[in-house]
């Protein structure tokens, strides 16, 4: 999405960055992984594909993504691909609904997980979906044994609507209304937008 790629959020242990071509190879990587292929519903692709797949989603008006950056060791190292952790995505629904957007966030680096940082990172996602894209309604798919996310999605206030066992898959929602946007602003309170 053209209008946050040279916008960076800065949270307390995480950084969101535009997805690059830089950050392809290692992105590539984490997705031969069949547990991520599986927890993410993806198929592997070529690096060429992936390469390809990062230039449409720059240009497409209805795909926004940032890389995960552990805030950290990037401090430490000045190495934003050795500090990749994951990605976050809002995919805008469209044309029928262009204010309601589906949330998909993975912390593919196993030493990265149970730190917080995808609670983190989605609550900055959410954040910037409300108060950039004018987002109303939040959705999340989330595997029917992924325990873990829909427990996430649930402690920010999302509601289970549908659950589908033939897709093996939940889906969960959340209307933005005032109060829980007050919370978003709460919870990431200190993390700032900054251009690139």
């Amino acid at each position: 999405m053209k209008i946050n790629a040279n916008t960076k959020i800065i949270g307390k242990n995480v950084i969101l960055v535009p997805y690059r071509t830089e950050h392809v190879p290692k992105y590539h990587e984490w997705m031969q992984s069949e547990e991520l292929q599986h927890l993410t519903a993806s198929e592997p692709l070529t690096l060429e594909e992936e390469y390809s797949m990062q230039q449409s989603w720059l240009h497409d008006a209805n795909k926004c993504t940032f890389i995960i950056i552990e805030k950290q060791e990037f401090k430490r190292s000045g190495n934003e691909i050795g500090s990749m952790v994951g990605d976050t995505n809002l995919f805008l629904q469209e044309p029928e609904d262009s204010q309601s957007a589906e949330i998909e966030i993975m912390i593919a680096e196993e030493k990265a997980r149970g730190k917080k940082y995808g609670w983190e990172a989605t609550l900055l996602m959410l954040c910037y979906g409300c108060e950039v894209l004018g987002i109303k309604k939040f959705q999340a798919k989330i595997g029917l044994d992924n325990v873990k996310s829909i427990s996430m999605f649930s402690k920010m206030g999302f509601n289970k609507v549908s659950e589908s066992n033939i897709f093996q898959e939940v889906t969960m929602e959340r209307i933005v209304d005032n109060g829980w946007k007050t919370w978003l602003l709460e919870q990431t309170q200190g993390s700032e937008q900054v251009k690139d």
